[in-house]
């Protein structure tokens, strides 16, 4: 009679990878808010300055209070956070098309090529590392990560109640 494989044996390899996955997202983490950090600091821009602008980048403009809601400042620290970009030259306030009486925080892209000047030699060593797998691989990728965004964004939230 043959015997039966231990399923708790079956498991260990996948424990022992989890774990692995587990610490990757964190050194992930931690890798690319050093980074975020080290951008902002030589553009001239506060933790808040850039996470806003990110959120503008990504997301298009926004009134002040979406703006607030989005990262999670108060509305009245965001005015003054606003007035600070758009001395700097990152951002605009403009006329909101629906209504007349609000206004729009809206990322100038001009300014926002300097940042992304900043990414260069990090994007073309990830698109080094993005060679090294084939289109499935980054698919699989790719699917990982925006799951993993996703429930991240919602355990946040769930902390934020």
């Amino acid at each position: 009679m043959a015997e039966r494989p231990d399923p708790a044996s079956a498991d260990r390899p996948r424990d022992a990878v989890l774990a692995q996955v587990h610490e990757a997202c964190r050194a992930s983490g931690a890798a690319a808010a050093a980074f975020r950090t080290a951008v902002a600091e030589k553009a001239g821009l506060g933790a808040s300055e850039a996470r806003a602008l990110d959120l503008l980048q990504r997301g298009g403009p926004l009134t002040a209070k979406e703006l607030a809601e989005r990262s999670g400042l108060a509305p009245a620290s965001v005015t003054g956070l606003v007035d600070r970009l758009e001395r700097k030259g990152f951002v605009r306030r403009v006329p909101h098309p629906a209504d007349r009486r609000r206004v729009l925080v809206e990322h100038r892209p001009e300014a926002s090529a300097r940042l992304a000047a900043l990414s260069e030699d990090w994007e073309r060593e990830v698109g080094g590392l993005c060679e090294e797998f084939g289109t499935a691989e980054l698919e699989v990728v790719l699917r990982f990560l925006a799951g993993s965004a996703a429930r991240q964004r919602a355990a946040a939230a769930r902390l934020a109640i």
